[in-house]
């Protein structure tokens, strides 16, 4: 259910949007305590419900993008379908939306037909390459996105092709634009009575995504290096962030800046020895890519001698940045995503069970989120066309004549 108290309180969304781009901006709105009705197909709804179910539990694909929001089946190929979701247009301040470009104004809910309905209305569309361009009119996907976009050369190793990843990058970034940029056009219609479309991609997002490294490729106009380590910068002003296993294997992090270099060997007990092998200064191994692989050799035997949790303390003990990388299990259970509530749990009656689940990423001094659960297919069509005016019987004549 919605948060009451949240700070989005009395924002009325009305979503026909499935997969994941197109729904969890929603979502996020939900938990801040916003009305998101979520329109599905009357047979069978958002084609995601069944997808990545375990035994025992719902869809966590459904229910990760959907939770709190309120679930109302409509046949928008009926005109009657049509007739309802202009009603509930009429008095939403956000309408989103993620078809196939051009599907929605062929069933004739594109902007231009809402926003006769509602002046005011701020109408999201999400699609997988833009507006624009030689493939506007494609679908797209996450993975369609991240190898476009150049994400997969971030996390890819010198000499192994490039991969994209599982984790849905694209997606999520387009999401989280898509949340800010819909609040922040709702800011503009308060203030003017004016609402407007506001598009986003998932290629886009990606491109975004990619922030200044993505702006340092342009200007020196060839790819990064990448790989375990980046040491970037001059030779006179160098940085570093670099990867390395301990002795069991377990993989860690740390980054510096150009003046922590003798900081950092010195907290580790390396430095005598990246002395002797001519690194007193990490601008040393800006020479060439041969003297980078040899510290990198060099760091990466001596981190072999002990735990990374060693190494994390020594690190951090002298102000340096450092961390385990952790495995998607070890990130749930790691101290700082508990104590910050970015894993939460949830009762779910259906099952008999409490879930651990995504927590929320704000904490708000005075209107904290509120986390829901996913709705039942249709479960709010009573009480939504109940508030639309619709008697008992008026409702039950549309589930017969299969409008809802």
């Amino acid at each position: 259910m919605a948060n009451p108290c949240g700070p989005l309180k009395g924002v009325r969304v009305v979503a026909c949007s499935t997969a994941q781009a197109g729904t969890v901006p929603y979502m996020l709105m939900a938990d801040l305590g916003a009305e998101v009705i979520k329109i599905e197909a009357p047979e069978g709804g958002d084609a995601s419900r069944v997808q990545s179910v375990l035994p025992g539990h719902p869809s966590s694909f459904f229910e990760t993008n959907n939770r709190g929001v309120k679930s109302m089946t409509l046949n928008l190929k009926a005109h009657e379908g049509q007739q309802i979701l202009r009603k509930l247009v009429a008095r939403a301040d956000i309408f989103g939306q993620n078809f196939r470009p051009g599907a929605a104004e062929n069933n004739g809910f594109g902007f231009e037909e809402l926003k006769k309905v509602n002046p005011k209305l701020v109408y999201v569309s999400i699609s997988g390459y833009g507006p624009k361009g030689p493939h506007a009119h494609l679908p797209g996907t996450d993975s369609m996105a991240q190898a476009l976009g150049g994400i997969a050369q971030a996390y890819s190793a010198p000499g192994q092709p490039m991969r994209t990843g599982i984790a849905s990058v694209a997606d999520e970034t387009c999401a989280i634009l898509a949340f800010g940029g819909a609040l922040a056009a709702l800011t503009h219609a308060r203030a003017t009575g004016v609402g407007q479309k506001v598009e986003l991609s998932l290629l886009g997002g990606i491109v975004r995504l990619l922030g200044w490294t993505f702006t340092t490729t342009l200007w020196r106009g060839t790819d990064p290096v990448t790989g375990q380590a980046r040491v970037a910068g001059t030779r006179e002003r160098p940085a570093m962030s670099a990867s390395f296993n301990d002795r069991d294997g377990k993989p860690m992090v740390f980054q510096l800046a150009r003046d922590k270099w003798k900081d950092a060997m010195v907290s580790l007990g390396f430095y005598e020895e990246v002395e002797k092998a001519g690194f007193s200064h990490l601008g040393e191994a800006m020479d060439s890519a041969e003297r980078r692989a040899e510290l990198l050799a060099l760091l990466d035997r001596l981190f072999a001698t002990n735990t990374r949790d060693h190494w994390v303390s020594q690190l951090r003990d002298a102000d340096i940045v450092s961390a385990p990388i952790n495995t998607m299990l070890e990130a749930a259970c790691d101290p700082d995503v508990l104590a910050n509530g970015y894993v939460a749990e949830v009762d779910y009656p259906k099952y008999g069970k409490r879930l651990r689940v995504h927590g929320t990423p704000w904490q708000f001094s005075e209107t904290p989120a509120n986390i829901g659960i996913a709705p039942e297919l249709g479960e709010h069509n009573g009480e939504i066309l109940a508030s639309l005016g619709y008697s008992e019987t008026d409702i039950q004549g549309l589930r017969e004549r299969r409008i809802i």
